[in-house]
């Protein structure tokens, strides 16, 4: 199915966002469908860069799988930017990845950071600003 037509199945109204997860887009929308995943991460630096507006509380969201087909709709519950360093064990839990653990993040999300980053020619250290969003599943 595409994105409107989930879109309009859903019959929710107003504007959202089409986007698949950076790595592992079949993977990690399918732990956001069984409700592990119910938080995300990126780099702020890359909003900065293509001049676009961050996240906010409400935006909805269809996630998409690595053919581009429509999984699911979410909806942001919360969005703060903070230091990478700064992310909490709390934050890698939500994200549903692996054993859940802030280590496992880390490493995940050096390497993830560290390739987004280079592709704008930007640096990743443990002062990288993130973004990170909290969602739920409204409508799959």
């Amino acid at each position: 199915m595409t994105a409107e037509e989930l879109w309009k199945k859903s019959g929710l109204s107003g504007d959202h966002e089409v986007w698949a997860f950076g790595e592992a887009p079949d993977k990690l929308a399918e732990l956001v469908v069984q409700g592990i995943k119910t938080a995300t991460c990126s780099a702020y630096d890359l909003y900065q860069i293509n001049n676009e507006p961050l996240p906010k509380a409400g935006d909805y969201s269809i996630i998409l799988n690595s053919h581009d087909e429509a999984v699911c709709i979410i909806k942001t519950r919360k969005v703060y930017v903070t230091e990478f360093s700064n992310v909490s064990a709390e934050h890698a839990f939500k994200e549903g990845e692996c054993d859940r653990s802030l280590e496992y993040w880390r490493i995940v999300h050096i390497n993830f950071l560290t390739n987004e980053l280079a592709s704008v020619h930007k640096t990743f250290d443990e002062n990288t600003k993130v973004v990170c969003e909290e969602f739920e599943v409204v409508y799959q």
